[in-house]
């Protein structure tokens, strides 16, 4: 009863929350964050009123099936954008600017929080600069594709967009292993090419063996059935049944065996919609079904966020030192790049802003930081987290801002307004 009696309280509270902020015309994401944030355990929550919110983090665990359901589905959608006619347009262009990108941001935070260690070296070491400086490689792909879906984005800068945020997982796995490996080499004196090179090549490498695989199982399966509500409901099957198999983890020796969820279902996406006839109309089906589990899950992730990273100054000095740095490299490495592979004015000008948000791949790293490295890697969690809140409240709205901008999100046409206000007025007289 508590599970179902939350997931309908974040549900109502988005919703209503999209009411509230309608005026505004900001976008939806932004508003299921908010209302996570006033029904979470620092607001509503905190009043200890059951079914008025979530009273404690403890509350939230519960839901975490509902999170990896509705990462694994969006991971799916971003899949459903390679596809080979258009990675042939651009593939190139978003190989290069997602590796480039993501390698700059990474530059201009471990700078800049070197820096920071050298002013304040009681408050931050060099290993934790580091650590941080990995994870700001990650964007978002949640918030970017909810915006893309909201105000059904359009044109050369969207295209490009997708691919380069599903990219952001691998290249991320890979820099955070790396100089995470190294940052605690540093502490330890001790060198593990196992965790920084081996793991994550055989995590991304399973990853899109397993997602390949199943991709391939649900096209044939998919040929068994005729209707198109059956064919929905195994391709919902399918994506659940491969977010639980990339779940599995487990050690030989020194070396470990795991899957990224988001990688998996990616792939499952990709070749689903390369092989599959079926898959253009098979996702607009599937659309519809996501929608509310995605709204859930935005408030969940508002609920999750952690306020009391405030309280300590320090936290706030490096966290906004991070935002900026970090942003300066996202939008300064994709402006270089786009630049270097001829794309058009209007996507050197405003992809980079596109790439902002940030939340569940760097939540996921900040967590493996805190996990093997207790003694240093609680501040780099609560640093994550500081950013995370602010990107994840401000992002979407710069999202939104730079697709229009671009010429990619096009005003409601006059056209549009009078159809939908006869279909009201006809309401009306059919009630009366």
């Amino acid at each position: 009863m508590n599970t179902l009696l939350s997931v309908s309280i974040a549900l109502l509270a988005g919703l209503l929350m999209t009411r509230l902020f309608k005026p505004m015309k900001l976008p939806s994401v932004t508003a299921y964050l908010i209302a996570g944030v006033l029904i979470g355990p620092y607001c509503l929550g905190a009043l200890g009123i059951h079914g008025l919110g979530f009273n404690s983090h403890s509350d939230l665990s519960t839901l975490a099936l509902v999170s990896e359901v509705a990462l694994g589905f969006i991971a799916f959608s971003i899949g459903n954008e390679f596809r080979l006619e258009d990675l042939k347009k651009t593939g190139k262009q978003a190989f290069v600017i997602g590796i480039f990108q993501a390698l700059v941001a990474t530059l201009f935070v471990d700078i800049a929080l070197l820096g920071v260690h050298l002013i304040m070296p009681d408050k931050l070491t060099a290993a934790q600069a580091i650590t941080l400086g990995a994870i700001a490689t990650a964007t978002a792909p949640a918030a970017t594709l909810m915006v893309v879906r909201q105000f059904k984005a359009h044109g050369p800068l969207t295209k490009l967009l997708l691919p380069i945020v599903a990219l952001d997982d691998a290249i991320g796995l890979i820099v955070f292993a790396v100089s995470f490996g190294i940052a605690k080499t540093m502490v330890s004196g001790q060198m593990d090419l196992v965790s920084i090179i081996v793991n994550p090549l055989i995590e991304i490498t399973l990853s899109l063996v397993l997602g390949a695989i199943m991709g391939w199982v649900l096209t044939q399966l998919e040929k068994l059935f005729n209707s198109n509500t059956n064919r929905l409901n195994l391709t919902i099957g399918v994506v659940f049944l491969t977010a639980s198999l990339s779940m599995i983890e487990f050690s030989i020796g020194p070396v470990h065996i795991g899957f990224s969820s988001l990688l998996t279902c990616m792939m499952l996406g990709t070749v689903f919609c390369n092989i599959c006839s079926l898959s253009h109309d098979l996702m607009e089906a599937s659309d519809k079904w996501t929608s509310p589990l995605f709204a859930v899950f935005f408030v969940i992730s508002g609920a999750e966020l952690e306020l009391n990273v405030f309280a300590d100054w320090a936290i706030v000095v490096i966290g906004i030192v991070y935002i900026i740095f970090r942003s300066l490299g996202k939008y300064l490495g994709t402006l270089g790049s786009a630049k270097a592979t001829n794309c058009s004015p209007e996507i050197c000008k405003y992809l980079g802003i596109t790439l902002l948000p940030q939340a569940g791949v760097a939540l996921g790293m900040c967590t493996i930081a805190a996990a093997q490295w207790p003694e240093q890697g609680g501040l780099i969690r609560n640093i994550t987290l500081f950013a995370v809140l602010i990107y994840e409240l401000f992002g979407p709205m710069f999202t939104k801002m730079a697709l229009t901008a671009a010429g990619e999100i096009k005003p409601m046409s006059d056209e549009v307004k009078q159809r939908r206000k006869n279909k009201l007025e006809a309401a009306k007289e059919m009630k009366k």
